[in-house]
């Protein structure tokens, strides 16, 4: 008889707001944990070496992200094929699909990480790292960035845990890996003095202990659709399948972190005081949105989930319910942030300016999050039905196109970093405007249903 794991859950039945609630948890909480031992990094550097190194640190994150985003976004996009296979019962075709994604991720994670430490001062030159604290960056980012191919498996690894309805096993490896990287940035930067460079041996140490944590679980799921390292194949079919929905995903978060890149090239402008400010409020910046964010993977699941089991009502409510969750974790979390950012930001360093700049960047993004939010659920919910590419090309109008055109036109008409904080929200706006309304498009035109009969082969069940 075929083994089963008690974590998967199936989201095709049952209470939609308490398996939102069950299954987005712990994607929350392992981000949470995973922010918290980036954070670790800041806090070791900025308390116990200094703000140059702080510096350093946040000028090299919108590179990292922008490897790391693509992962993310394959992950994302590829878990809706398995959630789909999952939702139907088709557990050869998830097994086939859960082998063929691991080892492009290998493949593709091991040229990103050697082309990564090869061209690490290319990429520093194109975010404007400041003259002063450019050989630390360097440093940190040569080591740090040999880790992507640990983040690659990870990342496709929790894509197939939740899509079987396992989010707590990636949740508990983050928090062993982010315990581990708080003692490592400790020992390595207070007591062995390596700085920049100790913190960066910490995160991929801590990187490595979580790919083997979710393997070994991956080892250990229903023997239908377990996981083998001696079935570790590409079949084409199936990958050709797997980059439809999830190379648009990759490909976005990628862009947006080019996209960051530029927008990083203004902010160093200003100096490595400023830099180290900005590095901090982004920080604390993900402790807020991240609930979104995994009520957004969240919602992916469940729409892929119910489109393969042809439950098209209930995948109506599990979008309207994940909305006001998220609204409701923005207040909760949004406002105590903006009317103590400086008490926060000081935790980091105590600098007046780099509290000015991080407490400003606050206040102005903070109260236009329900842009954010609206973002997050309604992408997550067409990737679950299918539209990834059109998702990422929308998504690339708001936060590439429209927020650089903001961004060049009032930087030369008033150069002021107050401009740069702008561009946030004004990217989500358009982002918005532009996901919300591709979706009425497609429901007023009868897209949705196409989607829906196609993947699910069953037409909808009106009660």
């Amino acid at each position: 008889m075929a083994g089963t794991n008690r974590r998967t859950m199936d989201l095709t039945e049952g209470n939609i707001y308490k398996q939102i609630l069950l299954f987005s948890a712990p994607i929350f909480l392992g981000n949470l944990f995973q922010n918290l031992y980036n954070s670790v990094d800041s806090l070791v550097v900025g308390n116990f070496v200094g703000k140059g190194a702080l510096a350093a640190v946040n000028t090299c994150a919108p590179i990292s992200n922008l490897l790391i985003g693509f992962f993310t976004g394959m992950s994302a996009g590829a878990s809706v094929l398995f959630a789909r296979n999952f939702g139907k019962r088709d557990y050869d075709r998830l097994k086939r699909s859960i082998h063929t994604t691991v080892m492009f991720a290998l493949i593709v994670g091991v040229t990103m990480a050697v082309f990564g430490a090869v061209f690490s001062k290319f990429l520093l030159g194109i975010v404007g790292c400041p003259e002063d604290i450019f050989t630390q960056a360097d440093a940190y980012l040569k080591i740090y960035i040999m880790g992507i191919l640990f983040t690659s498996i990870y990342n496709v690894e929790s894509g197939v845990m939740r899509a079987v309805g396992d989010s707590r096993s990636p949740f508990y490896a983050l928090v062993t890996a982010s315990c581990l990287n708080i003692v490592l940035d400790i020992i390595l930067v207070r007591y062995a003095g390596l700085g920049v460079i100790g913190v960066a041996i910490a995160t991929i140490v801590s990187q490595f202990v979580s790919v083997c944590m979710v393997l070994r679980n991956m080892m250990r799921l229903d023997e239908r659709y377990r996981f083998s390292v001696s079935e570790l194949k590409i079949e084409k079919d199936l990958l050709m399948e797997v980059i439809d929905l999830g190379l648009p995903a990759g490909i976005q978060s990628s862009l947006i972190s080019i996209s960051n890149l530029f927008v990083h090239r203004y902010i160093n402008s200003f100096g490595s005081t400023a830099t180290a400010g900005v590095g901090v409020a982004q920080r604390l910046d993900r402790f807020v949105s991240m609930p979104c964010q995994a009520l957004g993977l969240a919602v992916t699941t469940f729409v892929s989930q119910n489109v393969g089991a042809g439950k098209r009502e209930r995948i109506r409510s599990g979008m309207v319910t994940t909305f006001v969750m998220g609204m409701i974790s923005i207040a909760v979390m949004g406002i105590p942030l903006m009317l103590n950012s400086n008490f926060f930001i000081g935790l980091f360093n105590r600098d007046a300016e780099v509290m000015r700049v991080g407490s400003q960047m606050i206040h102005i993004m903070v109260p236009f999050y329900f842009l954010m939010c609206l973002n997050q659920v309604m992408s997550g919910s067409l990737r679950g039905f299918g539209f990834s590419r059109q998702v990422m090309l929308l998504s690339l109008i708001g936060m590439i196109g429209i927020r650089q055109i903001f961004l060049y036109v009032s930087m030369h008409i008033d150069w002021n970093i107050r401009n740069v904080f702008y561009g946030f929200p004004v990217g989500w706006f358009f982002q918005a405007l532009c996901v919300y309304g591709y979706y009425f498009w497609l429901k007023k035109n009868g897209r949705l249903e196409e989607a829906f009969v196609n993947a699910s082969g069953k037409t909808e069940q009106r009660s």
